[in-house]
């Protein structure tokens, strides 16, 4: 653990921030400071100001006022270029890595060592980043392209681009909230290694048991405001303090799904294969029943939901609603077969991001919803006011663009869009990831009136307690088949990791 001296000048100081968007305070006066070699926590819940507070240490937002202190020097505002000149660097949520370019590339992209004759010393940057691989502790080819990485791969090189420039401070947003356990711990440990090298973090995440392990400070902020700053030198700061203070209220962390009636089976596939030398999967899914996929990054999980909704093809196999065989070829038959898919990536596959929470929730099914050639738009908010309030999603208008909610807000309306056209067949893939303890409640809520309505739910989740609490059934997906399935009291952590990682289930 680092000895942080506190009765020093701290290295940032946020003073009395305050930003405004369209007459709406995101941020009210908060005052914010982090000291050197000090790993300071920020929580809250979804829309409490914590993306826009860094967006506003970054550059990318001009606060309406208040000041910045770095290093003792003050300015009223910080753009972009003048942030990184003084060692402030962040990792953001949302996936600024160019597809097309490898490993490398993106790390220097922008920022390329060169001789003094202007070539790019591309040997020396592929051997420092292989050595920052290594000290990462992953498996990656930095030749790989982006394009061929996974998602959690993907937050690992932007971690990497960050650390690439030597930064006095590090803002971490999120940064393991596309990781499965063993990676969030190599994060873990990469985080406090930084900060014993002297460089100051700012640590953005929803995971309370990571804040506990790894925080010196822990500031809660609660619309737009500072509620509390706690220390944590013996990291044992109660987790229900941390959630009480986020929502206002005490929270009950642990939602189960309410016990009815199965009915018949609504989704059935048969000998499904992804590639012609891919395992052949058959399931059955009924209705008013949730059925999680499980297994480990890489196992298969989305790759087989995606190609149930036509979004990916599929070597062979049948699928069956009703009883009835349909025929998926691309995301529009999914549709129309009554398939919702909630994907993990909301900015990239589920949002517009540059347009407005209407239009977002809109885009799929106003058609069926209004009749006649001609569709206007600004006529439609009445039938999507009463989704928003149902999901709490905090906007400030539904003409907002998508882009400036927070990363819950914005999974909120992913689930609007879906459930403005009313499905059958409901796919949450990582339904929760990133997005606060009380959004997780909602979400939860939405899928258990969705199986009482008779709907049918498959959800792919790297969260254990969200698996065991939320199935009626767990599929664990290993090598991209099924390799087996649990229920009742045979669902627990131990049984589906043992399942995962090709343990025999009475194997000790």
């Amino acid at each position: 653990m680092v000895d942080i001296d506190y009765n020093n000048n701290p290295i940032l100081k946020m003073n009395e921030i305050k930003k405004e968007f369209s007459g709406v305070y995101a941020l009210s006066g908060i005052t914010f400071d982090l000291y050197r070699g000090e790993i300071h926590c920020l929580v809250g819940e979804n829309g409490a100001g914590k993306s826009t507070l860094m967006k506003v240490l970054s550059g990318a937002y001009r606060p309406t006022s208040g000041s910045i202190e770095v290093e003792g020097k003050s300015y009223e505002t910080l753009t972009p270029n003048l942030s990184k000149e003084l060692g402030i660097n962040i990792v953001y949520q949302e996936n600024d890595l160019v597809a097309s370019m490898n490993v490398v590339e993106n790390i220097y992209v922008g920022n390329e060592k060169a001789n003094r004759f202007g070539f790019v010393k591309f040997k020396e940057m592929l051997e420092e980043t292989q050595r920052q691989i290594e000290e990462l502790g992953i498996q990656m080819n930095p030749l790989t392209k982006i394009e061929n990485l996974s998602v959690s791969d993907q937050q690992f090189v932007k971690i990497l681009k960050a650390l690439s420039v030597e930064p006095k401070v590090l803002i971490m947003d999120e940064p393991t909230s596309m990781f499965n356990v063993e990676d969030s711990a190599k994060v873990l440990k990469l985080t406090k290694t930084i900060s014993e090298k002297g460089i100051s973090i700012i640590y953005i995440s929803h995971f309370l048991n990571e804040i506990q392990q790894i925080a010196d400070r822990v500031t809660v902020i609660r619309d737009g405001a500072v509620v509390n700053t706690y220390q944590n030198k013996t990291r044992d700061i109660p987790i229900a303090t941390i959630t009480t203070d986020m929502v206002g209220r005490p929270v009950d962390t642990f939602y189960q799904k309410e016990k009815q009636p199965i009915g018949e089976v609504l989704l059935e596939v048969k000998d499904l294969q992804l590639k012609k030398d891919s395992p052949k999967i058959s399931f059955q899914v009924r209705k008013g029943e949730i059925v999680g996929f499980a297994g480990m990054v890489g196992a298969g999980r989305t790759e087989i939901v995606r190609a149930l909704t036509g979004a990916d093809s599929k070597y062979g196999g049948e699928i069956r609603i009703h009883g009835r065989k349909v025929e998926i070829r691309n995301p529009r038959d999914g549709i129309r077969e009554g398939f919702a898919h909630i994907t993990e990536d909301r900015q990239q596959l589920g949002l517009m991001l540059h347009n407005s929470v209407l239009e977002n929730v809109t885009i799929i099914g106003l058609r069926d919803k209004i009749k006649g050639f001609f569709i206007q738009i600004k006529k439609f908010p009445p039938y999507v006011e009463k989704l928003i309030t149902d999901l709490r999603v905090k906007t400030p208008s539904l003409w907002t663009e998508a882009v400036y909610l927070s990363g819950g807000n914005q999974q909120k309306v992913v689930l609007a869009k879906w459930l403005f056209i009313e499905q059958e067949i409901y796919i949450f893939d990582e339904p929760t990831r990133g997005i606060d303890i009380n959004a997780k409640a909602e979400f939860y809520k939405q899928m258990s009136k969705l199986t009482k309505q008779g709907k049918c739910i498959i959800m792919v989740s790297s969260d254990m307690p969200e698996l065991i609490s939320m199935s009626d059934r767990v599929l664990v997906i290993r090598d991209g088949g099924i390799d087996g399935e649990l229920a009742g009291e045979d669902i627990t952590e131990q049984n589906i990791i043992k399942q995962a990682l090709g343990v025999k289930k009475y194997e000790k």
